[in-house]
């Protein structure tokens, strides 16, 4: 998948963000097939918890910030149709907020990269049509997904610990 990164302040310059985003999404498609179409291409913003504030607020009409935002441009139907040959297709976008993300990983114990990775895998699965807020079924689902991608990176299970 085809990723484009955009990162701002207060993320932090000394990680490479945009290898992370593209590991998450490489250890995605293996596990995850529809991801792994070449016709995809993904947006992932990497902002701050006023930026996402915002953007929850005015797409979401929930007035606050939160981790991760997803926005997807494709139907789960459309996306598991998709030919493999054709022109780029947009999945759609994810934000990040980093106060938020560095707050919840430093609560885990985990570092803000492998938080950060964990995030992006579970708001590229959301634009893939994956919903934990469906049923307790789904949410394992997305869940099992998630923790299989984590650990082709090396990242150890983030549900292990509750």
């Amino acid at each position: 998948m085809q990723l484009d990164i955009d990162i701002e302040a207060p993320w932090p310059a000394t990680l490479d963000w945009e290898a992370l985003a593209a590991r998450a999404s490489d250890a995605l498609a293996q596990i995850a097939p529809e991801l792994a179409n070449p016709r995809l291409s993904a947006s992932i913003l990497f902002t701050s918890d006023a930026e996402i504030h915002s953007l929850n607020r005015d797409w979401r009409d929930r007035d606050k910030p939160t981790n991760v935002l997803s926005f997807p441009m494709l139907e789960r139907t459309e996306l598991l149709a998709l030919a493999h040959h054709g022109p780029p297709e947009m999945l759609g976008d994810i934000a990040l907020a980093h106060e938020t993300c560095a707050r919840e990983a430093a609560d885990k114990g985990v570092p803000l990269e492998h938080h950060a990775a964990h995030l992006i895998i579970h708001g590229l699965l959301h634009l893939a049509g994956h919903d934990h807020e469906i049923s307790p079924a789904d949410a394992d689902a997305m869940e099992a997904l998630e923790v299989l991608a984590l650990a082709l990176m090396g990242i150890a299970d983030p549900y292990s610990a509750r």
